[in-house]
């Protein structure tokens, strides 16, 4: 059962969260590294294409906090199955967001080739192109009709306006005491006092989203090795 729900985009520090939250016995956390270290956990996903409604419980069965999309993106449903978690909105500046964005969409799982590959990557591969259609839906939910996976994201200036909309679509939603909006920089101290845990006497985990999709990428398609910064790979 979730205690927390991310509501943040991607590239808002949610590997760092991801790492936080299971230091902090907030664990483990689902996240998108989760499907790429295990592609069979996509297929719990797919209903949500047809616009049916997932079964909590099941998709995200085992995890006790979740961060990034596919999860962030029905950050109401699930605040709405589990009115006691708490709920995390990760933001950071809009700008450099959206050139970390456009770094996942360009160095990401779209950059594995569709010829031989290690029998790892095509597995994974053949994972993403059966979430793709769902990760479509969320980018045009998030930031309008035209937007594909495969494409760019959208020019800065729109995307950072989606990205403000967003902001403020949550604070409007989620009541204040049970909503946390949160840039990683800030460290441990509102986070613990927000999920009521004592600080951890070690420096707030920073993880390099763009690095590691990059080693992983490049592990995949040459050694067939899948490799997360959470895998210890």
């Amino acid at each position: 059962m979730l205690n927390v729900i991310g509501a943040g985009f991607p590239r808002t520090g949610t590997s760092s969260m991801k790492a936080a939250l299971e230091r902090l016995g907030f664990g483990p956390c689902y996240h998108m590294f989760e499907i790429l270290a295990r592609p069979d956990r996509v297929d719990r996903w797919l209903p949500a294409i047809e616009g049916r409604a997932l079964d909590w419980n099941h998709v995200l069965e085992g995890y006790r906090s979740a961060m990034d999309w596919p999860a962030s993106h029905f950050w109401r449903e699930q605040a709405e199955a589990y009115p006691e978690a708490k709920v995390i909105l990760t933001v950071r500046d809009p700008v450099r967001w959206h050139a970390s964005m456009q770094t996942l969409i360009s160095e990401g799982p779209r950059t594995l080739a569709i010829g031989d590959l290690p029998p790892a990557a095509a597995e994974i591969m053949g994972a993403m192109r059966r979430l793709s259609p769902l990760l479509d839906l969320i980018g045009r939910a998030a930031f309008g009709p035209e937007f594909a996976m495969a494409r760019d994201m959208p020019p800065v200036e729109v995307a950072t306006e989606f990205f403000d909309l967003h902001t403020e679509t949550v604070r409007r939603t989620i009541a204040p005491e049970r909503l946390l909006v949160f840039d990683v920089r800030e460290g441990w101290e509102p986070l613990c006092a927000f999920l009521g845990a004592e600080v951890p006497d070690e420096p707030f985990p920073h993880l390099n989203d763009a690095d590691a999709i990059k080693v992983m990428m490049a592990r995949l398609t040459t050694e067939g090795v899948v490799s997360t910064p959470f895998s210890g790979g």
